[in-house]
């Protein structure tokens, strides 16, 4: 019963996080030649993401978007990642948000994580990546799903003695992938 990172595979959907009508602001070329772009988190991977609409679309921010590799109704092709330094202010202030709801709509995938973690190391397992979650955590977590899988976060709280919340630690953990300040990725492709 292993924990692993689904296998790679291409983004499906993504959230808006922002929408620039004319482009970026910081870019010179005349009006006539910038495009739309709307920086977006793939709903599956949290892979940020830099779209470009098809003409005469206006994305609205926590807009859903299809990317995959059929027909498109919205977006007309994806430029590529994007790191967090590019994002604009507003991509940066929704981000927290849209992660949250992602967590809130597939709590089951991340309590998954919970009941199949490993060890990465002799000496690290990756339940201690989370925010919060020590050693002792660790190894109550581990006997609390040997004896019954967690159901969902109510119930890891329930059965972890002063457990922090585990939803809180997913997000916090999400958000360090993002930044790029983590070495292991649990819940991100890089």
């Amino acid at each position: 019963m292993e924990y692993e990172k689904p296998e790679r595979s291409k983004e499906e959907t993504a959230i808006v996080l922002d929408f620039l009508p004319n482009g970026y602001p910081y870019d010179e070329r005349p009006m006539y030649m910038k495009t739309p772009i709307a920086q977006a988190l793939g709903k599956e991977h949290f892979v940020l993401l830099e779209l470009v609409p098809k003409k005469g679309i206006h994305l609205q921010p926590f807009e859903e978007v299809y990317i995959g590799d059929g027909k498109r109704d919205k977006i007309h092709h994806i430029v590529g990642k994007i790191d967090t330094k590019k994002l604009t202010a507003t991509a940066k202030s929704q981000m927290e948000f849209v992660v949250r709801e992602i967590i809130n709509k597939n709590e089951k995938k991340f309590i998954d994580f919970f009941n199949k973690a490993q060890p990465l190391s002799t000496r690290m397992h990756q339940i201690e990546l989370l925010p919060g979650l020590g050693k002792k955590h660790m190894w109550q977590i581990i006997e609390a799903r040997d004896e019954k899988p967690f159901e969902n976060f109510n119930d890891l709280k329930n059965r972890v003695k002063l457990m922090p919340d585990p939803e809180k630690a997913v997000l916090k953990r999400i958000l360090l992938e993002l930044e790029g300040s983590e070495k292991h990725k649990i819940f991100v492709d890089a």
